[in-house]
């Protein structure tokens, strides 16, 4: 049962736990995410970024944000065609490995060669596999083990992070 004492002692135990630096991750997303030791062809000043993407984009792309899920056009999308980086415009998925993955963000099950690339997120207390663009580092989303055959992946994306330009 929730009752004063009870609610004080909880949150004492909380606030103490993140003092202790026991949550770090919680409140460390934006500093990991721009922690990227890797080279990458595209490299832009933060002003350059923000002249080149909507405030929405800069958040996903280059601070590692996430759109809500269900918000994104791009989920709707399913004609023929390449979805590419907002970033960079490298193409990064085919239509043809798109799939109705029903977590309110476009999903793939394979990227296309020599666009993707994945490293460790341990942000936010869990264990993922981030995937970036491999020419800007922007973040795209996370990829997991629960898509369908023949690789058995999706690749949840974020749908602002991303353009898509139809086959003709």
């Amino acid at each position: 049962m929730i009752n004063r004492r009870n609610f004080l002692l909880g949150s004492g135990a909380v606030s103490a736990a993140a003092a202790m630096g026991l949550f770090p991750a919680i409140f460390a997303r934006k500093a990991d995410a721009q922690a990227i030791a890797e080279h990458f062809e595209v490299t832009l000043t933060d002003d350059q970024w923000h002249q080149r993407l909507s405030d929405a984009q800069y958040y996903i792309l280059r601070e590692a944000g996430t759109e809500r899920p269900y918000s994104s056009p791009l989920n709707k999308e399913h004609r023929d065609g390449k979805f590419a980086c907002a970033g960079c415009s490298l193409s990064l998925f085919s239509s043809a490995t798109k799939f109705d993955s029903r977590t309110g963000w476009p999903s793939f099950w394979k990227s296309l060669p020599n666009a993707a690339l994945t490293r460790r997120d341990t942000t936010l207390g869990m264990v993922r596999d981030e995937v970036h663009c491999r020419r800007c580092g922007g973040h795209l989303g996370h990829v997991f083990d629960d898509g369908p055959q023949p690789t058995g992946l999706r690749y949840c994306m974020n749908g602002l992070a991303m353009t898509f330009t139809p086959n003709t």
